[in-house]
């Protein structure tokens, strides 16, 4: 698999416990469990949800800048809903997409693209 991309992160204890350091590329973050998340950091299941938005964020962006779409700013908010039973697992997942500078069938269009992606 030649045209196989690997992306790396490593997450290391921080000597707090439900808190970890994550490095990736140089860049680092620090990420706390979510069921102990303190004010200064991201939770674990915050991280994911940020990863899927941000990717509907960029994916958007550089698909409407590739085909001469006017997208002027774009914000996605993403909730993920865990049961008390399985907080482990989300039960459900909603993204709202808000696109500026583009009419209805074409952000209808851009947000049909990150889906089918």
């Amino acid at each position: 698999m030649s045209d196989l991309k690997v992306d790396t992160v490593t997450s290391s204890s921080t000597g707090t416990v439900g808190r970890a350091r994550s490095e990736a590329r140089g860049h680092r973050i620090l990420l706390d469990s979510s069921s102990h998340p303190q004010p200064d950091a991201f939770t674990n299941s915050e991280a994911f949800l940020a990863g899927v938005s941000s990717c509907g964020v960029t994916l958007i962006e550089g698909h409407a800048k590739d085909t001469g779409v006017p997208l002027s700013r774009i914000a996605v908010t993403i909730e993920g809903g865990r049961t008390a039973a399985e907080p482990n697992r989300f039960a459900s997942v909603t993204m709202t997409f808000r696109l500026a500078g583009v009419s209805q069938a074409q952000a209808e269009s851009l947000v049909e693209t990150y889906r089918g992606r």
